[in-house]
């Protein structure tokens, strides 16, 4: 039985009803993710913790996303995706309100702690029920737009917490942020969806938990997250380092690039294959990075910005469209659990290794900005293992994903 409810009638197109709900509500959840994830290292770093203390507190939320993992597998192809999903939202908005109340790196990281279990269930939901209301031969195209709801939240989000946390200080901003995510949490009450197929008692087993299909993939995008999280978390530290005072416009020129570029570069995958955008995304991400490294204006940093979103900014979302390809429909809880354990385990290793190269170097030189540079730098090497990685597995991977698309249509 199919997951999601679709109408008959527009089943085919990527822009059913079942599709455009999920849409906005993974854009309301977006916005106010983009917002803490830019904000969250800059409180901490004012709160006097070093770069390595920042890098911590900004991965932090992926111990326990990860550890939730186990249940959250499961439990999402045993259970209705749309009664889960507003409980784990529910449990983002409670983070958000101890966020509000943090004064402390302490609290700051209980805060990170439960956000960890809220985006733990809500990221790979989301993922499974828009695949599931997608059709197969469209869900390169159909996902690449979905993913836009995330680069639209990017454009916003951090310009608009940035400057929030300078008028009325980040408290206050954070309690904005749970005020937008509870908007999210009532959306998600109008989603629908069928009875899975799973039957009987409630279980946990290795293979809920773990999609043995995308392991490979998986892989490539735990390298792959383990470079872009210097950015996500240490760049509008960095800029306002070098004196850059509209840092937060990098995060809106990315945005609007990929709004362009990703509907494009989904149209391109579905037609010819997903190597044929990833490949060359791995290439431009790892240029990306070295420009990062020597910029020092805001023009530099928003012509980064521009190449990051024709690098990571294609890449990470076809590897994800690849993950979900490669498991039949009933699969696809567990497929999105296994895309996020390597997401949450590059965001656990990425912000910890990123803050100590930066920690370690400014140790040595006596030069902060020398740190994050060098940082940059080598966080092309977990890129290039990514690379190395998906350009040797592609072929069995693709002929897979061909394998399940001719059976589906049969």
């Amino acid at each position: 039985m199919a997951d999601t409810v679709n109408d008959k009638r527009d089943s085919s197109r990527i822009w059913n009803s079942s599709f455009i709900k999920i849409f906005i509500v993974n854009f309301a959840m977006s916005s106010g993710q983009f917002m803490m994830n830019t904000l969250i290292p800059k409180y901490a770093y004012q709160l006097g913790g070093a770069a390595s203390v920042a890098g911590l507190v900004s991965g932090i939320f992926a111990v326990t996303a990860l550890g939730i993992r186990p249940v959250a597998g499961p439990a999402m192809d045993h259970f209705r995706k749309n009664k889960l999903l507003p409980i784990a939202i529910g449990i983002i908005t409670a983070a958000y309100i101890v966020y509000g109340f943090a004064d402390s790196i302490g609290l700051l990281i209980a805060a990170r702690l439960i956000h960890g279990i809220g985006v733990g269930c809500a990221s790979p939901l989301c993922l499974a029920m828009a695949s599931n209301a997608l059709p197969a031969e469209k869900m390169a195209s159909g996902l690449g737009i979905f993913s836009l709801a995330s680069a639209v939240a990017t454009a916003a989000g951090p310009t608009i917490g940035l400057s929030l946390s300078a008028a009325i200080g980040y408290n206050l901003t954070f309690f904005i942020c749970a005020a937008l995510m509870f908007i999210s949490f009532l959306l998600s009450l109008m989603l629908r969806s069928d009875s899975p197929a799973a039957e009987g008692r409630f279980r946990i087993s290795l293979n809920q938990i773990v999609a043995p299909e995308v392991l490979l993939s998986t892989l490539v995008l735990f390298f792959l997250v383990v470079a872009y999280s210097g950015i996500n978390s240490f760049l509008a530290i960095y800029g306002g380092i070098c004196g850059v005072k509209d840092i937060g416009l990098f995060f809106t020129t990315n945005a609007v690039t990929l709004i362009f570029i990703r509907p494009l570069s989904g149209r391109i995958a579905d037609k010819y294959g997903i190597d044929k955008t990833v490949l060359p995304g791995m290439l431009i991400f790892m240029i990306a990075l070295v420009f990062i490294s020597f910029s020092r204006t805001l023009p530099m940093f928003l012509a980064a910005g521009v190449i990051t979103a024709f690098g990571f900014g294609i890449s990470q979302p076809m590897i994800q469209t690849m993950n979900m390809q490669l498991v039949p429909k009933e699969r696809r809880g567990a497929a999105g659990n296994t895309n996020f354990l390597g997401i949450d385990c590059g965001f656990l290793v990425g912000p910890p290794l990123a803050g100590a190269i930066i920690s370690s170097v400014q140790g040595s030189t006596g030069n902060e900005i020398t740190g994050f540079a060098a940082m940059y730098r080598l966080m092309i090497i977990p890129a290039v293992i990514a690379l190395v990685i998906f350009a040797l597995t592609r072929k069995k991977l693709l002929a897979r994903i061909r394998m399940l698309i001719y059976r589906e249509e049969q």
